[in-house]
């Protein structure tokens, strides 16, 4: 069982992802997401680790997820970043509390292209179809 925001675990999310083509944003998604590559990053406080970025990278109909690398990797520099407690993105991944319900609480900041956070929402909406069983086999 991988524990929640390790390499481990995005290792598992990536190999759940590996052979699926997602559908690209809508034609009202907005201009970046329309361009096929996006990135959006989570910035999770307060992990037992330490905090901890996530980078959720959209590219032409994959999705990838890394660790935020160094401050040199430009290719996946974020277009939307939200900022959310570990508290909070363990509810998410478990489904116990969807990001619109999130943010319209106040349990997240964003900041960026907001028609990238729509795109990513959707996305990681369709991912969670492939991934379900992740989730229940995580270590949180």
């Amino acid at each position: 069982m991988p524990q929640f925001l390790t390499s481990a675990w995005v290792e598992a999310f990536n190999g759940a992802m590996a052979s699926v083509s997602v559908p690209a944003p809508g034609a009202d998604a907005g201009l970046v997401p329309q361009s096929g590559v996006f990135v959006v990053a989570q910035e999770i406080r307060g992990a037992a680790g330490g905090d901890v970025t996530l980078l959720l990278r959209f590219d032409e109909g994959t999705l990838e997820l890394a660790l935020a690398p160094g401050d040199g990797d430009t290719e996946r520099k974020p277009n939307v970043t939200i900022a959310l407690s570990y508290d909070d993105a363990v509810a998410m991944a478990k489904g116990e509390l969807s990001p619109a319900e999130a943010l319209t609480a106040g349990r997240v900041r964003v900041r960026g292209d907001l028609a990238v956070l729509i795109a990513g929402h959707e996305l990681m909406a369709e991912a969670r179809r492939h991934t379900g069983s992740l989730a229940a086999d995580t270590t949180y």
